[in-house]
């Protein structure tokens, strides 16, 4: 039976009063909705003076691909100007703070440090604050449970938009959670609200919920790709095809020079828990080798509560690099890593096996610096 789960916006008469009579700035994407999946855009608007709209990577409404966002426009729905803040500029800027009394930010996670809402978040949570200007976030539960935490703790050396903060890749916290963390231990100084979610436990994926599931950005179309995104997208750092282009982003990895075989066979001797590689041959429509043959593997999770998709990610990556010669690996894979060990250092699975051993220390410091500020 599906879990009933509220999400912040679903509860906005706690902040209605707040409110009133103020000049709103909004910050969202696609899955800015409540459960009638009306946006929140039009919920805001309804109630209060909607002065501004701040665009995010892939823009408003999600129709822009990894790397694209809007441009400054006119919202057709609303009528309030919307402000790109993903590229040249990636927070709102005074000129575009002079229209705003208070700020709200609604939108979906994937719950990866490397995804590039939360550096939207803080970076705007900064700005605001400097303004003193009241920020207010809509909580929602992410897509992957929030029960566990794993991957390679940022080093803020490597600090970039795909992650500014020492937090690991998979941060078990919500957008909410993750806010007021950041906030208390970076001393940010935002005067920042929280409207939390109902119903929420920390066990639960999204289609747990009784919840539609909106994708986040055009690569993160099921629960699935998001739980496989956590791992794979350091293919993003190489030549490898991460699956874009098809209809199994992130779940698809390869490139016309693999050779399945081999690769499923030496994936095949770690015996991980909870997935299944099958090799797999694949023509991206776009993005890396668009319409060329690729040969790899697919990802099927077959029981997600023992699949580790960091550690899959991580052994698939090595085995890749161990079988293909012609694979390249580019110093971008730094900052979705949050270090340059996995391209100088965590080579051959012995050297895996240290890195994921000396970093369960680092993931239970982690968690539990996090606990205080846990909502659910």
């Amino acid at each position: 039976m599906k879990k009933t789960v509220y999400n912040g916006i679903d509860n906005i008469a706690a902040v209605r009063g707040m409110l009133s009579g103020a000049r709103i700035g909004l910050i969202t994407g696609p899955t800015g909705v409540d459960r009638s999946l009306r946006h929140t855009s039009e919920i805001i608007a309804s109630l209060t003076r909607l002065t501004a709209l701040f665009s995010p990577e892939h823009g408003i409404r999600g129709e822009n691909q990894a790397g694209g966002g809007d441009a400054v426009h006119r919202d057709p729905d609303t009528g309030a100007t919307v402000y790109p803040i993903y590229g040249s500029v990636t927070a709102p800027t005074p000129d575009m703070l002079d229209k705003v009394d208070i700020m709200l930010y609604d939108m979906q996670d994937v719950g990866a440090r490397f995804y590039t809402y939360l550096t939207t978040l803080t970076r705007s949570m900064q700005v605001c604050a400097a303004r003193q200007i009241p920020f207010i976030v809509f909580d929602r539960m992410n897509p992957v449970s929030l029960s566990r935490v794993e991957g390679n703790v940022l080093s803020e050396r490597f600090a970039s938009f795909v992650g500014e903060y020492a937090v690991p890749v998979r941060y078990g916290l919500t957008v909410g959670e993750y806010a007021i963390y950041i906030n208390e231990k970076k001393h940010l100084g935002c005067q920042l609200t929280v409207v939390p979610c109902e119903g929420l436990d920390r066990r639960l994926y999204f289609d747990d919920t009784d919840l539609c599931f909106v994708p986040p950005s055009p690569n993160i179309p099921t629960v699935d790709s998001a739980v496989c995104y956590l791992g794979t997208c350091i293919f993003e750092g190489t030549n490898l095809s991460e699956g874009r282009g098809t209809t199994k982003p992130f779940e698809l990895i390869g490139a016309p020079w693999v050779d399945s075989r081999e690769l499923t066979a030496r994936l095949s001797r770690y015996r991980m828990d909870g997935v299944i590689f099958r090799r797999a041959f694949f023509t991206p429509v776009y993005s890396k080798y668009s319409g060329e043959r690729c040969e790899g593997v697919e990802i099927h999770i077959t029981d997600r509560e023992h699949f580790q998709p960091v550690e899959a990610g991580l052994r698939l990556f090595d085995e890749l690099r161990a079988i293909c010669p012609e694979m390249m690996i580019t110093q971008g894979i730094d900052h979705l890593f949050g270090d340059d060990k996995l391209r100088t250092e965590y080579i051959g699975g012995e050297r895996i096996d240290a890195f994921l051993t000396y970093n369960e220390n680092r993931l239970r410091s982690f968690r539990d610096a996090c606990f205080e500020y846990r909502l659910y």
